[in-house]
């Protein structure tokens, strides 16, 4: 397997390199690989295999569980053992014709902090707990809040209640009182988020879903996580009187997520 290629899956030949043609993205998946090790993988797995079971007509076309399951091993068999990556699996064209694929691509710089744009357009997603449909308008509005100076853009939804932001999830703390927005609420299942969520259960802390506006994060220290950066700690709010609080509990909850990372299965060199 060459690093930096894209690949796409065969059930006679396995992972196979190619061009892949720019098409729709029916789901995706991306995770970080840092010197051949990765955390959350297997979570990676569960939300992209049980997204591609939402999508319509799949079973019908042969996209079985068994087939996800051997292209999953695959890729995992794929997954370089040095170096820093950013991986992702796609399902792509549609019901009829689905194809899955492989892109090991270089990872971009991760950061610790980064300022968001508050977006108070109406929500453009159209499939807001899948990932893969929507990137592109996402990455449309981070190059919008990109434009302004920020690192990414805070979505809300109609009645102004914080969701999440383009490329990340959002949590903050309220006093001892780690938050994230409410369940009910149209949010992409993050496994970041999932894994600080439960630590914070491990260690007796405090966690609560509850809906808030930008301005009620005033003082609080909030916090964008995902695959690629883990926590980065917001330091300004464009387009809000807000300001977030100072990063005291972020470096020990990133120290904690680079501990979890395990190497990854059968990783090439």
């Amino acid at each position: 397997m060459i690093s930096g290629r894209t690949y796409r899956w065969s059930t006679a030949d396995g992972l196979v390199p190619c061009e892949l043609p720019d098409v729709a993205l029916l789901v995706a998946d991306s995770w970080l690989v840092d010197g051949g090790t990765v955390r959350g993988l297997e979570r990676h797995r569960r939300r992209f295999t049980a997204s591609c079971a939402q999508v319509p007509g799949l079973t019908a076309a042969g996209l079985t569980a068994a087939i996800l399951d051997a292209f999953w091993a695959a890729v995992c068999a794929s997954l370089p053992g040095t170096g820093r990556w950013f991986p992702r699996v796609e399902l792509s064209g549609g019901p009829r014709q689905p194809q899955l694929s492989l892109r090991i691509r270089p990872a971009p710089p991760t950061a610790a902090s980064a300022r968001v744009w508050i977006y108070d357009g109406p929500d453009p997603r159209r499939y807001p707990r899948c990932k893969g449909p929507d990137l592109p308008v996402l990455a449309g509005l981070r190059a919008r809040a990109s434009e302004g100076g920020a690192d990414d853009a805070l979505l809300m939804n109609a009645d102004g209640v914080v969701l999440e932001a383009a490329h990340a999830g959002v949590l903050w703390w309220e006093a001892d009182t780690l938050c994230l927005p409410d369940a009910g609420l149209p949010v992409l299942p993050s496994v970041t988020a999932a894994l600080i969520r439960e630590r914070a259960g491990a260690l007796g802390v405090p966690v609560s879903e509850v809906r808030r506006r930008p301005e009620d994060l005033d003082g609080s220290e909030v916090w964008l996580v995902n695959a690629l950066h883990g926590i980065r700690v917001v330091t300004a709010m464009a387009g809000c009187a807000a300001r977030p609080g100072p990063a005291q509990r972020a470096p020990q909850w990133r120290r904690w997520l680079d501990s979890i990372a395990v190497p990854v299965p059968a990783a090439t060199t």
